[in-house]
């Protein structure tokens, strides 16, 4: 008695072209012998196989030697008489004479919930990471790992790793119906077991082996294998931080201060090979350094895996996983948690813009244009040689918002910083016409990505207390970080890239000529308050042949360094949060090399190091007095005194707090120190001098206003009260009010 499965089907079996469940033809099932006879038959596909027994699991016992149905490795037993399944294992001797013992994985009922199968499909699940990818469980009292992929147009996926040889034929999956996803449990993996899927595309074709677009941890560069990792091991120690310390450290009214960081560049060891420092060493290195400055927040360029050094990370492939660069995935964890008890908030770069074309990636996953657009006009950016996300697909946009809650969840970041936000949002972005496509309504607005940003960033603070998100985007779309209830994106912030374009052009100019380019310096006062900004200073403005920070500054060396103490001087009193990336702070002298240490020797020389003081003081400076940050975002924390003092290339203007109090801030962008230069002020009394650029401290030259300051009548710049000052050259000085004069009369 037996059941005989057809020629063709067991051609495919064990040739690897079954294309349908296989769960319907291997494992254990009832069925009818052709005398309709009741029986049970066991089948399997072992390729690497001499003999298969059936084993009783308890005793041990052989119950059946299987026959060899096919010479490729198809395997069968048949039961007549039998009602009951029953358990088994399998014995597998090889052709070498080694023997081992296995579970039928083709004996386990599926993992998936059909309610976990509609939320993907309907783009809703926000926790998908939880079911895709691959999960170590027990299931069905079985230790293992359960493993789930979408390739809604694949004939065949498989499930392969060393531990089956590679073989495709092994472990086929599961397909769950018309969901698209592909799912198995395999009996016995651990943690740190390597795999990759195996898929016959929509068109019959093997594609070459994918990595897990859900993969929590990758082998090193340039291995692409996806490593099973369990995130429920580590034990975090940042819950006061979580339950209090986020939410003030994003606050639109705190001080926000960011230091910019590619990981693999801050700091290496010289002494073995130049190699770059492991999560857990950036962790005793990076928060001591960080609060010795002052900065409040770390910013990491992308850290999610990513194949090619060169992109610094804004290529990924593994949208889910830490790259394995710096560790494991408890490691960054570790580095993380050493932030947070240090009292810094964490910003990670995250990139849903784009993703590289490798084959091994998400690219033509199933065989089809799957998480991009087919169109290239849509789906491809030329600049880049990158596919873009389709957004439109709802299981697209709930991979990528997932995987935006992941981080925050699972690796407790504080925010995201989204790359490229501009290019999301236009049809038309860096193309010619006729190279792309407009939308429904002939327009060059992306409505799907608008769609999609708006949920992302509805989904981040509602569901995270404290977490918000920044966007890079560099055109005047309008509310990009406005609440997405009245028509904006819903970003907690904007990078304020017009800022830093004018003003690094007016730096650049020799102050002889800067009284031409007062507008330059002085515009970002006319729109500043229009969205949350930030003011950055980062990685993109000291690489592609742009040289470093100190090397856009006219003149000679103090005059450098002088123009680049007042620069950073006038971006921490000018409204808006404050991003320096790293090597900045201290005046990196090259441009900046992502398989380089920055050159800390620098710090030897005088100037440089008085930088890294006057950064370091404008940090404190900036944290300690309300009226630098309180009101950053709110045209009430700012007032002009003289904007349009042009020959002399000075401006003045007050910073303001909620409750009234102020902070009086003149510039001089020339290298002619100014005696007895009157500042108007509203309220009369005692001036003292809070901080001054040109300062021994930082290398300066010393000049300033060391002693208290007394108003005088009649007013200036249409202010009640004035001030005489003494302005160093090539210098910023603040002052506030020391002792009201209540005596003195108002003019």
């Amino acid at each position: 008695m037996e059941h005989i499965l057809e020629a063709y089907l067991v051609e495919n079996l064990v040739n690897g072209r079954y294309f349908g469940d296989p769960f319907s033809v291997l494992g254990m099932h009832h069925s009818v012998d052709e005398d309709g006879q009741k029986l049970i038959f066991i089948r399997t596909v072992q390729p690497q196989a001499k003999k298969v027994e059936i084993i009783d699991p308890k005793t041990k016992n052989v119950i059946d030697t299987m026959r060899l149905v096919h010479p490729n490795g198809l395997f069968q037993s048949d039961f007549g008489g039998h009602d009951n399944f029953f358990p088994y294992l399998f014995r597998i001797t090889l052709y070498n004479g080694q023997t081992y013992e296995t579970e039928d994985v083709y004996r386990f009922w599926p993992v998936l919930g059909d309610m976990d199968l509609y939320l993907f499909n309907e783009g809703t699940h926000y926790r998908s990471y939880e079911k895709l990818g691959a999960h170590l469980i027990r299931h069905q009292g079985v230790e293992g790992a359960s493993f789930a992929v979408w390739a809604p147009n694949a004939k065949r996926v498989s499930v392969v790793g060393s531990f089956n040889g590679w073989d495709g034929r092994r472990h086929l999956m599961r397909p769950r119906g018309s969901s698209g996803i592909w799912e198995l449990f395999i009996p016995s993996l651990k943690q740190w077991d390597m795999y990759k899927y195996e898929i016959i595309g929509a068109n019959g074709d093997l594609l070459p082996l994918k990595i897990d677009p859900v993969g929590f941890a990758f082998e090193m560069r340039p291995k692409t294998g996806t490593l099973i990792f369990n995130h429920q091991n580590y034990q975090w120690q940042d819950s006061e931080w979580l339950r209090s310390g986020r939410e003030k450290a994003n606050a639109l009214s705190s001080a926000i201060s960011i230091y910019e960081v590619h990981l693999g560049s801050w700091r290496r060891n010289s002494l073995e090979g130049n190699r770059w420092l492991t999560y857990r060493e950036m962790a005793v290195e990076l928060p001591k350094y960080v609060k010795e400055m002052g900065f409040t927040h770390v910013e990491f360029l992308p850290l999610a895996e990513y194949p090619f050094d060169g992109s610094w990370g804004y290529q990924v492939t593994g949208m889910y996983a830490p790259t394995s660069r710096y560790g494991t995935p408890d490691d960054f964890k570790y580095l993380i948690d050493a932030l947070h008890q240090a009292g810094i908030a964490v910003i990670m770069d995250w990139v849903p813009a784009h993703f590289p074309k490798d084959a091994f990636g998400l690219a033509q996953f199933d065989g089809t244009a799957l998480y991009e657009h087919a169109d290239p006009r849509r789906g491809e950016h030329k600049d880049w040689g990158t596919k873009i996300y389709n957004y439109s697909r709802s299981e697209v946009a709930d991979f990528l918002l997932s995987n935006a809650l992941f981080w925050i969840r699972e690796y407790h970041i504080d925010a995201l910083r989204v790359d490229a936000v501009a290019s999301m949002l236009y049809l038309d972005y860096s193309r010619k016409e006729g190279e792309w496509i407009p939308n429904e309504y002939g327009g060059r607005e992306n409505i799907e990505a608008i769609h999609f940003l708006r949920r992302l960033n509805e989904l981040i603070f509602a569901e995270n207390v404290g977490a918000t998100t920044f966007a890079e985007e560099s055109t005047a779309w309008p509310m990009v970080s406005r609440p997405t209830y009245i028509g904006g994106l819903g970003f907690g912030y904007k990078w304020n890239m017009g800022w830093m374009h004018d003003t690094l052009e007016y730096m650049h100019e020799n102050p002889i000529h800067r009284k031409y380019h007062q507008n330059e310096l002085t515009f970002s006062f006319l729109y500043t308050f229009t969205e949350n900004f930030v003011l950055p200073l980062s990685h993109d403005e000291v690489v592609h042949g742009k040289g470093p920070m100190i090397d856009k500054m006219p003149g000679d060396e103090w005059q450098k360094f002088a123009n680049l103490r007042a620069y950073y001087s006038y971006m921490f009193m000018h409204p808006g949060k404050k991003l320096l990336f790293m090597g900045n702070e201290f005046a990196e002298n090259k441009e900046w090399r992502y398989a380089d240490s920055l050159n800390w020797d620098l710090l030897l020389g005088k100037h440089n190091k008085g930088l890294l003081h006057l950064v370091q003081d404008l940090n404190k400076l900036y944290q300690l007095i309300p009226a630098l940050h309180e009101l950053d975002c709110e045209g009430a924390g700012f007032e002009w005194i003289d904007g349009s003092d042009i020959d002399n290339s000075c401006i003045s203007f007050m910073r303001k707090d909620k409750q009234g109090n102020s902070i009086i801030v003149v510039c001089n962008f020339t290298p002619v120190p100014r005696y007895n230069y009157r500042v108007g002020v509203n309220e009369s009394g005692i001036y003292e001098q809070i901080f001054n650029s040109d300062d021994l401290r930082y290398a300066g030259s010393g000049v300033g206003n060391y002693q208290d300051l007394l108003t005088e009548e009649p007013g200036w710049n249409f202010k009640p009260y004035a001030l005489q000052v003494v302005l160093p050259p090539l210098a910023v000085v603040a002052f506030k009010l020391k002792v009201k004069k209540e005596s003195l009369k108002r003019f």
